[in-house]
């Protein structure tokens, strides 16, 4: 069980496999004013570095899920970087259908709700694992402004314009959800550059160490599209964020 292996490579060097800085992260650490020793579950937690972070800064526990065994290392080696072995622990395994033994008081999916089927179906399977009071985190792109064309849509990387929302089109999705949004944090463009732009230089050093390789061809594609698809569509019209969601 792992992820597509293109993605392995890409994001080797990402602590973060979402468009997200380290301080946007610090910051809704503390937008969500958990007390020491909350229990979180996060979905698709890739190499850890929120569950880790929070442990250290907030001294909450957690457990992370993520189909990628590298990530999965990752973020056991960063739990032992900052002394947070203690608090929290990392499963290789697929997120989808994962419901924590203890009831948690913060549920999150940051950037992976196709573990659920979309967001309502990850929602759903976020409120099993909840316990009263607690909140949901979800992680979603959206518009931040219409494409022209869905040729445009397909230049960020989306089948079509209806794919996502824009920004107030998903808040008022979570409320049809019945759920309420308590707090968000947004991604800004360097945070798109930290996530994407990164990707090119990893790229460029595998390639050098991993010539002959069967993936070498598919690298040396995407790091000669990627920087113009990217700088042409996804900087401009795609938005990220995270969502605080507490359900009624």
């Amino acid at each position: 069980m792992d992820i597509p292996r293109i993605f392995n490579i890409t994001e080797s060097a990402h602590r973060i496999h979402n468009p997200v800085t380290p301080e946007k992260l610090a910051v809704l650490g503390s937008a969500l004013r958990m007390e020491p020793g909350t229990r979180v579950l996060d979905l698709g937690s890739g190499s850890g570095e929120m569950l880790c972070t929070w442990a250290r800064d907030h001294g909450i526990t957690g457990t992370g899920v993520d189909m990628s065994s590298l990530f999965t290392e990752q973020a056991k080696l960063r739990a032992l970087e900052l002394g947070v072995a203690d608090k929290v622990r990392f499963i290789h395994g697929d997120a989808a259908g994962y419901v924590s033994d203890e009831k948690v008081g913060v549920a999150a999916c940051v950037g992976a709700t196709w573990i659920g089927g979309g967001v309502a179906g990850t929602i759903d399977l976020l409120k099993r694992s909840l316990g009263a009071g607690g909140i949901i985190l979800i992680g979603e792109p959206y518009w931040r402004q219409l494409p022209p064309s869905e040729d445009v849509a397909r230049g960020c990387l989306a089948q079509s314009i209806s794919d996502f929302l824009l920004l107030p089109g998903l808040i008022a999705s979570f409320s049809r959800l019945g759920c309420d949004v308590v707090e968000m944090v947004l991604a800004d463009q360097d945070g798109w550059d930290r996530y994407e732009a990164a990707k090119w230089l990893t790229m460029r050093r595998w390639l050098e160490a991993n010539p002959g390789d069967e993936l070498a061809e598919t690298v040396r594609a995407e790091l000669t599209s990627e920087p113009l698809r990217y700088t042409a569509y996804t900087r401009e019209y795609l938005g990220w964020g995270v969502f605080a969601l507490m359900p009624r």
